[in-house]
């Protein structure tokens, strides 16, 4: 009977955690891709939209409100306000009940001037509108977008009086 030797390698675990990863993203990826419609509002995250409706609107229904807002400017002007990224709806009514229009909005996230930082699995996002500072985008690793949160945060209250030098809230 003959034996042979049989080469064994080992896998090594950062190439798997790597590996891994990458088809998890790339996963995440397809489900992600949001196809927009002619029809459809595209409001990027973070950022608003007008929509003018043919008349006076009444009261506003939002299918996902932790997806869009919408605050009404006059009688037929909405304000629409990406908060994270999906697909929902907005339905406005006049005062009879009556539908005015039932829109479909698409949150997607501007591109243009942002650069993610990815550290094996997390991500760091940028704003670079010319120069790159630290923001706020969901799906970015957790102590950062809490360090991130925190600090703008206290930047808020500043702004709004609510503050102090010490970091400790005003009296």
């Amino acid at each position: 009977m003959s034996t042979r030797a049989v080469a064994v390698r080992q896998l090594d675990p950062a190439r798997i955690r790597t590996v891994a990863t990458a088809a998890v993203i790339i996963l995440a990826a397809m489900f992600a891709v949001v196809n927009a419609r002619a029809s459809d509002l595209v409001v990027a995250y973070d950022q608003s939209q007008l929509l003018r409706l043919p008349r006076p609107v009444a009261s506003v229904i939002i299918g996902n409100p932790s997806i869009a807002d919408v605050a009404i400017q006059g009688g037929n002007l909405l304000v629409v306000t990406g908060k994270t990224f999906g697909i929902t709806n907005i339905i406005a009514l006049d005062d009879e009940r009556n539908i005015i229009q039932d829109q479909r909005i698409v949150v997607t996230r501007d591109e243009v001037r942002t650069v993610n930082l990815t550290k094996g699995g997390d991500r760091q996002s940028y704003s670079c509108t010319p120069n790159c500072s630290p923001t706020l985008t969901i799906g970015d690793d957790k102590d950062y977008f809490d360090t991130i949160s925190k600090h703008s945060s206290t930047k808020t209250k500043f702004s709004d009086g609510t503050g102090s030098s010490n970091g400790e809230p005003q009296q």
